[in-house]
């Protein structure tokens, strides 16, 4: 009863517009009070929900983030991005998505990319005269790609959740993070021929040239988180501190962009964000620790395993299940709560829990571009200046290439598990 009463609590705290971490504590703690546990027990998990090495990723990537965006970098990447891609029909919607991959392994965050590359791509696509509603959608669509291709926070989070290796995850999220950018460019391109969309340019290999040698630093971004990481010259931890020290370098000492104001409203600013999240995250863990206790992995476990000791089947029915949380939760609760339950019914049928990962991660990404929380749809409709509900509109046909991108995960394992396997378990 009591922990039904907690489920209840949960959703009504969430339904009337309660902060994610405020509800998922509170209704515990109403939890442990009903229950007559001492409140000291809520404490001592909280604290240790957080006390995490990993989870220092976090503030570093975000200020990394940060500081790349208003260094200006951004800018860079993507006047690279166009001279790359922009020759081809609907060249500014080519250059949206290829300028969020190169930021993607940058930031890790898809609020990042949608409100940094978004303002400067949607400006650009709407002079050159793309629908608003095109523009909009794509720069959504292609800011997912973010958390995919590492550094991602997301798949940090899941990695101190799940006890799985963050190296793995991230080397498991490359391609199919390539796989979203090539399927939102083929989207583009038949965009495109339907409605005969303009080249941005020509092609000019003396504009390539000059637009890489002027990111061709930031660039180097990607190349130093990654291959420290595959190198074993530091962890995925230690990385974020390299990308800070990096973005640091190149706002302070190559291009001095950055003010001492700039930094101090950059710190303010992780500061924020990290403490939301890692509230998020603390109060999260109380709140497995309840469904733990209760057996409810178990007890999903039984009742999944009574429809199917199929894989594909499991897999199909817990996707249903994330993509319902992730309608209604930000990313970040929705892993801290999901994987506990999930995890175990994974494990016990065989699913790698590096595959779970990718697919969880996949599948809060459509989330983020439907309502009624989409948290990427807010950010460019303040962007924009587009309504929100058209927003919405325009995200929809984008969903498409993202969703079978997704199906092509869930039922070919080794688009996710080749790089892991290859690098770390070879």
């Amino acid at each position: 009863m009591a922990l039904t009463f907690m489920f209840v609590l949960l959703a009504l705290l969430l339904i009337i517009g309660v902060p994610v971490a405020v509800s998922l504590a509170g209704a515990s703690l109403i939890y442990i009070l009903i229950e007559g546990r001492p409140a000291v027990v809520m404490i001592h998990t909280m604290i240790n929900g957080v006390d995490s090495f990993p989870l220092l990723a976090i503030p570093f990537f975000i200020l990394a983030g940060h500081l790349m965006n208003t260094a200006g970098i951004t800018n860079k990447i993507f006047a690279f991005a166009r001279a790359l891609v922009g020759w081809m029909h609907g060249g500014l919607g080519h250059v949206n998505v290829g300028a969020s991959v190169i930021f993607a392994g940058m930031s890790g965050a898809a609020v990042a990319d949608a409100g940094g590359l978004g303002t400067i791509e949607i400006k650009a696509m709407r002079d050159a005269g793309y629908d608003t509603d095109f523009s909009v959608g794509i720069t959504a669509a292609s800011s997912t790609i973010g958390p995919i291709i590492p550094p991602s926070l997301p798949l940090v989070i899941y990695g101190v959740m799940a006890s799985v290796s963050i190296g793995e995850l991230f080397a498991a999220g490359l391609i199919p993070g390539l796989l979203m950018a090539v399927s939102l460019m083929v989207m583009v391109a038949w965009y495109s021929r339907k409605r005969n969309y303009p080249r941005d340019s020509s092609f000019e290999m003396s504009r390539l040239i000059t637009t890489f040698k002027a990111a061709f630093l930031p660039l180097l971004t990607p190349m130093i988180i990654i291959g420290g990481i595959v190198t074993g010259v530091f962890t995925p931890t230690e990385s974020a501190v390299a990308a800070v020290t990096y973005a640091l370098f190149l706002g302070l000492v190559v291009y001095r962009t950055l003010s001492f104001k700039h930094l101090i409203r950059v710190s303010m600013d992780t500061i924020e964000t990290s403490a939301s999240i890692l509230m998020i995250v603390s109060a999260a863990s109380i709140f497995a620790y309840i469904l733990t206790a209760n057996q409810v992995a178990a007890s999903l476990g039984d009742t999944l395993l009574g429809i199917s000791d199929n894989k594909n089947v499991l897999l199909l029915i817990m996707m249903v299940l994330v993509l319902a949380i992730g309608l209604f939760m930000e990313t970040i609760a929705a892993i801290t709560i999901l994987v506990p339950v999930l995890l175990p019914i994974a494990t016990q049928v065989g699913i790698d829990p590096v595959h779970l990962g990718i697919i969880v991660i996949l599948n809060l990404m459509l989330g983020l571009l439907t309502p009624p929380v989409g948290m990427v749809l807010y950010v460019l409709s303040q962007v924009s200046g587009v309504r929100f509900e058209r927003c919405v509109t325009a995200t929809m046909p984008f969903l498409v290439p993202l969703v079978i991108v997704l199906m092509l995960v869930v039922f070919i394992p080794d688009l996710a598990l080749w790089l892991p396997t290859l690098i770390y378990r070879s």
